[in-house]
C-alpha cells in the first residue's frame, strides 16, 4: 500500500503567485498610487507654502517644507479679514445644512411612504431641480432678491443654496431621502402604528433613525457644497461685511501675486475646515453611500 506523503512543516500551503498575477498587482497599485500622489501634491504644495518664509519663496516653490514660519497664517488671517469672512460663511453654512437634512428628511419620507394624487410630479419636480443649470436663473433671481430687498443679506444665499442652487439641495437630498425610506421595510411602520403611534412619531421615533446613514452623507454633501459656493455669495453679497470666505479669499489674493506665502496661507484657512470635516464624518459618509447601493 503506498504511503501518503505529508506536507513538510512550516512550507507555505497557499499557491504561489503566478507572473501575470504579481504584474497585474503591481502595475494595478502602481497606477492608483500614481493617481493618489496627483492628487495629495497640490495640498502638499499649498500648506509647505503657507508657512515658508518669504525669503526662501522665490526660490524654488517645490522645496516642500524647507522653513517653517506660522506668522504667515497669523498675518493673512489679519490682513484679508478672514476671521469676518469665516463668521459669514458660518452664518449660511449651518441653516443650508440643516434645511437641507430636514427638509429632504421630510419630503423623502412623504413622498416614498405616502400614496396621495401627483405624488409622482411632485418627485419629478424636485428632479428637474437637478438638470436646470443656476446660469439660466442666476440673473431673474437676482432682481426677485432684489425686490424682496435681500440682496446683500445671507437669506440671499442660504435659500437658494436650499433649494439647488449652489449644487447639493433639496433636488439631490429629496432624491437620496426617498430612495432610502422606499428600501426599509413597511412593517416596521406598521408595528409601530399597532402600538398606537401617530404618523409624525413614525417618521420621529422609527424611521428618522433608520435614515441616519443616509442623512449623514447628505449632511457632508451639503457641507461641502455649502461652504465652497463662490458664485452664489459673488451675486448677491457686494457688501465688504458680506463677503463670505471664497470671495474674500478672491480679494485678498487679487492683489498679491508677489506674496504667494500669504495667498497659499489664505487658502489654507479656506480649506482646512472642509478637510477637517469630512475627516471626522468620513465614517458616517462612507456608511451612508454603501447602506444606499447595498439595500433593495
Amino acid at each position: 500500500m503506498a504511503e501518503r506523503s505529508l506536507p513538510v512543516s512550516g512550507a507555505s500551503t497557499r499557491p504561489a503567485l503566478s507572473g501575470g498575477r504579481v504584474a497585474f498587482a503591481i502595475g494595478k497599485y502602481g497606477f492608483l498610487g500614481f493617481w493618489a500622489a496627483l492628487c495629495v501634491l497640490p495640498m502638499v504644495l499649498v500648506v509647505s507654502t503657507a508657512v515658508k518664509d518669504p525669503l526662501l519663496e522665490t526660490g524654488n516653490p517645490f522645496q516642500l517644507f524647507s522653513s517653517f514660519r506660522p506668522q504667515n497664517l497669523v498675518d493673512a488671517w489679519t490682513l484679508g479679514n478672514f476671521g469676518r469672512y469665516f463668521l459669514n460663511t458660518v452664518v449660511i453654512v449651518v441653516p443650508v445644512v440643516l434645511g437641507v437634512i430636514a427638509l429632504s428628511t421630510m419630503v423623502g419620507y412623504a413622498l416614498a411612504r405616502f400614496d396621495f394624487p401627483g405624488r409622482s410630479l411632485v418627485f419629478w419636480s424636485f428632479v428637474l431641480g437637478l438638470m436646470v443649470p443656476f446660469f439660466s436663473l442666476m440673473i431673474p433671481l437676482y432682481y426677485n432678491l432684489k425686490d424682496y430687498g435681500l440682496l446683500d443679506n445671507p437669506l440671499a444665499v442660504i435659500l437658494p443654496s436650499i433649494a439647488g442652487a449652489g449644487g447639493t439641495g433639496l433636488p439631490l437630498g429629496v432624491f437620496l431621502m426617498r430612495a432610502f425610506f422606499l428600501d426599509m421595510p413597511a412593517e416596521l411602520a406598521d408595528a409601530a402604528r399597532v402600538d398606537g403611534c401617530g404618523e409624525f412619531d413614525v417618521f420621529r421615533r422609527i424611521m428618522a433613525p433608520l435614515a441616519l446613514p443616509g442623512a449623514s452623507a447628505l449632511a457632508v454633501l451639503a457641507f461641502l457644497s455649502a461652504w465652497n459656493t463662490f458664485l452664489l455669495p459673488l451675486l448677491y453679497l457686494s457688501g465688504e461685511d458680506s463677503r463670505t470666505l471664497a470671495t474674500g479669499l478672491l480679494l485678498f489674493t487679487g492683489g498679491r501675486t508677489q506674496e504667494l506665502e500669504l495667498t497659499a496661507a489664505g487658502t489654507l484657512i479656506m480649506i482646512a475646515p472642509v478637510v477637517l470635516f469630512f475627516l471626522l464624518f468620513q465614517k458616517q459618509f462612507i456608511q451612508g453611500l454603501t447602506s444606499g447601493a447595498v439595500k433593495g
